[in-house]
């Protein structure tokens, strides 16, 4: 079975609109679509208790961000500065682009 798309990619800037971290604005640093989750950069914040490791050598307590549900997050859109749902559509060249729906910028460059 093929992987479920995702409106999200690797690099965008992401509202979160549900969760802990609700009106947190970052960049997406992981997507997941067989699990339907993302990653993102400064949202989600958990703490994990750490043994030394060559990686980190002092160990210790350390902050690193969870998973969040896909459903969870927005795109935000530059132009209309406001977090927007996406829509796709074909270009005349024939390459398929994701674009705001508010005010009609395309996301994808």
């Amino acid at each position: 079975m093929a992987a479920p798309k995702m409106h999200v990619k690797k690099g965008d800037t992401v509202v979160v609109i549900a969760g802990k971290s609700i009106g947190k604005k970052g960049k997406v640093l992981e997507v997941n679509p067989d699990k339907g989750t993302v990653i993102v950069e400064g949202a989600n914040i958990v703490k994990r208790h750490t043994k030394p490791t060559q990686k980190a050598p002092q160990g210790g307590i350390m902050e690193k961000e969870s998973p969040l549900a896909g459903s969870n997050v927005m795109v935000y859109c530059n132009r209309c500065n406001n977090p927007t749902r996406v829509g796709r559509k074909y270009l005349e060249d024939g390459s398929k682009v994701r674009y705001c729906k508010k005010c009609g910028e395309v996301l994808d460059k």
